[in-house]
């Protein structure tokens, strides 16, 4: 399936990068955009809001995931924090669903992809219903991903394919699932970092009718909710 290609009729939305630890620094504001069968739902992960990706046969278009903005000039090289908050209420991973998808752009190939699976190494799949976990991070050195599509291994040191692709140019990065042909997958997902920037999914409204308090984590906890509609009215700061 070509991701890339069904993007067009997705909705682009505004987002927010927060600061969520000190290895990471605030950026202006990103975007995203949902595509296939993904929604905005609440609650998130320590926070009002989450992005829902479903994959179901039975539901067109059978697939979702969020496409995520990055900066002009990546390259594999400079990539080097990808993560996710995670948390499934339907279904399980496996089959490589669900997925970080990398698109890079390769010198006789044309764009091809990087898949960093999401799930518990080695088999990526058997993941707990309705608990929030976080992958850590998974374009560290030693972090196995498939990089095929480029020429590399299937399971592959992440350092290895750095070395072999680094200045490769990175074009896209999207979160997927699509494996509902086989069983009905629902995932939500929450804070994802790459390198600096961390994606949330919530704006000034996610402050009102107590939503504040809902951010338990970067970027709250906020005191009240006035501090907190001031934070995104000032795109994160």
């Amino acid at each position: 399936m070509n991701n890339l290609a069904k993007r067009a009729s997705s909705v682009t939305i505004a987002l927010v990068v927060a600061l969520v630890c000190t290895s990471l620094s605030l950026v202006a504001a990103a975007a995203y955009t949902l595509f296939g069968d993904a929604v905005l739902v609440s609650p998130g992960s320590s926070s009002p809001t989450a992005a829902q990706i479903r994959s179901d046969a039975s539901i067109s278009p059978g697939y979702g995931g969020v496409d995520f903005s990055i900066p002009e000039g990546l390259t594999v090289a400079d990539l080097g924090q990808l993560s996710t908050d995670y948390a499934f209420t339907a279904g399980s991973c496996f089959n490589g669903s669900p997925r970080f998808q990398v698109n890079v752009t390769t010198p006789s190939n044309g764009t091809q992809n990087i898949f960093v699976y999401i799930g518990p190494p080695p088999s990526y799949a058997g993941c707990t219903q309705n608990v929030w976990s976080n992958t850590g991070n998974l374009a560290a050195p030693t972090n196995l991903v498939d990089a095929t599509q480029l020429g590399g291994g299937f399971y592959e040191a992440y350092s290895a394919v750095q070395t072999a692709y680094g200045s490769y140019p990175v074009t896209g990065i999207q979160v997927v699932v699509d494996a509902g042909y086989v069983a009905p997958q629902t995932v939500l997902v929450d804070n994802v970092v790459i390198n600096n920037a961390i994606f949330t999914f919530e704006g000034a409204a996610s402050c009102k009718k107590d939503g504040w308090m809902q951010f338990t984590s970067a970027p709250g906890p906020f005191k009240n909710q006035g501090q907190c509609v001031s934070y995104f009215a000032k795109g994160g700061q």
